[in-house]
């Protein structure tokens, strides 16, 4: 059982190094087809803290031996591995989407948050895909704090046209 033990610690720090060296191993098994990723570190510590402690369990909870324990450990170890390589798979195809721009905001609303004086700039908190971006505002009438508006046009990537809602 000590053996056990010791492969399920040992994928515990495996993991633990993956953690703090993350990406150490990356592009050095892209020449094997679609074993890239399979060999990472993060899933190979799965498999192995899988093996090792499923193994354990089957061990000291059934009399059935070591080379039944071993087997049963592989078997989850081999699925904890394929779960982890999925996980990670699939969370590094995601992307970041890029940031967004005075363009994205054309047509929507947002709230003045400095004043802007007439043909002068001010600052507009407007919403898009429910999160909040503060822009630069130009408007051709001046606009308390407060004053709800229309983004009418992108003047930069960082600044928009305005008019009142109720213009």
């Amino acid at each position: 059982m000590q053996w056990f033990l010791g492969l399920g610690i040992a994928g515990l720090v495996v993991l633990a190094l993956a953690l703090v060296f993350d990406g150490v191993l990356d592009g050095h098994f892209e020449g094997l087809g679609g074993l890239d990723g399979l060999l990472s570190l993060p899933v190979i510590a799965g498999f192995v803290s899988m093996l090792g402690f499923t193994g354990a369990i089957v061990l000291g909870t059934t009399g059935l031996g070591t080379a039944f324990a071993a087997a049963v450990g592989v078997a989850a170890g081999g699925f904890a591995g394929w779960l982890t390589w999925r996980f990670s798979r699939s969370l590094m195809r995601g992307g970041a989407s890029a940031a967004p721009r005075g363009d994205d905001l054309i047509g929507g609303t947002g709230t003045v948050v400095t004043a802007i004086p007439a043909d002068g700039y001010g600052e507009v908190l407007a919403y898009l895909a429910g999160q909040p971006v503060k822009l630069a505002a130009r408007s051709t009438v001046p606009l308390a704090r407060g004053s709800r508006v229309w983004v009418e046009a992108a003047l930069s990537a960082t600044s928009v046209a305005v008019r009142p809602v109720d213009h």
